[in-house]
């Protein structure tokens, strides 16, 4: 199974940005979960994610900003985001809970990332 964002680039300030994440390979079941986000220097934080109950939830820096929504069709996810600043800068990761076959466990998949750079 492999996660394929794509969308990144150098966007300026007060900008918007448009991630997609397409899931490709062999699966029963695919649940495309959220997206997270890595700084320089900084842990891994959430960005959005869709929950069990498929409501999105946000993290506190991006809430009122961003909208996550997924394709179920085109196992796809996607991420938009606006009023972009320099603390936006980051790898961004999406990441699949995937039960490759029947009679084994769920796990989570992530994508190799795509960077975004905020700057004039």
């Amino acid at each position: 199974v492999q996660l394929q964002a794509s969308g990144g680039g150098v966007v300026q300030p007060g900008g918007s940005l448009r991630l997609s994440c397409a899931a490709s390979g062999r699966f029963v079941r695919l649940n495309m979960k959220g997206w997270y986000r890595q700084a320089p220097g900084k842990e891994r934080e959430l960005v959005a994610e869709i929950t069990s109950g498929g409501s999105p939830n946000y993290g506190v820096a991006v809430m009122g900003r961003s909208t996550i929504s997924r394709d179920s069709a085109k196992n796809s996810l996607y991420l938009h985001m606006n009023s972009l600043s320099a603390e936006d800068t980051a790898v961004y990761f999406c990441k699949a809970e995937v039960r490759t076959h029947w009679g084994r466990d769920v796990a989570d998949y992530w994508g190799k990332g795509t960077l975004v750079t905020v700057s004039s």
